[in-house]
């Protein structure tokens, strides 16, 4: 495993919810991370982000991690939840609520 691998492991493993994405979440540089990050602050339960575009290593190694080609992605204990358009159904359907244990879940 590359030194990349390993730091994306540990972060996966160590965060109950933790997306990658484009961009922090006050500055989000991408649709799609901003709709994640709104999904998320929706569902009231504390998350960390990871800024792919500070750590070129990161971004790539991402999409080997998961066999995800796009940023961005979530992780929800340590499994690969999907990007922002499987959030986004999961959301819709009360499934997301209940995989993170959001508000009135």
């Amino acid at each position: 495993m590359s030194d990349a691998q390993e730091r994306i492991d540990a972060l996966v493993k160590t965060n109950d919810i933790l997306l990658f994405m484009k961009g922090t979440p006050l500055f989000p540089q991408c649709g799609f991370s901003s709709r994640a990050i709104a999904i998320l602050e929706h569902l009231g339960q504390p998350f960390e982000t990871v800024d792919v575009l500070a750590d070129q290593d990161i971004r790539q190694g991402i999409k080997q991690y998961s066999d995800w080609p796009t940023v961005p992605q979530l992780y929800v204990q340590g499994e690969f939840v999907g990007g922002s358009d499987i959030m986004m159904e999961m959301f819709e359907s009360g499934e997301l609520k209940q995989l993170v244990g959001g508000e009135n879940a």
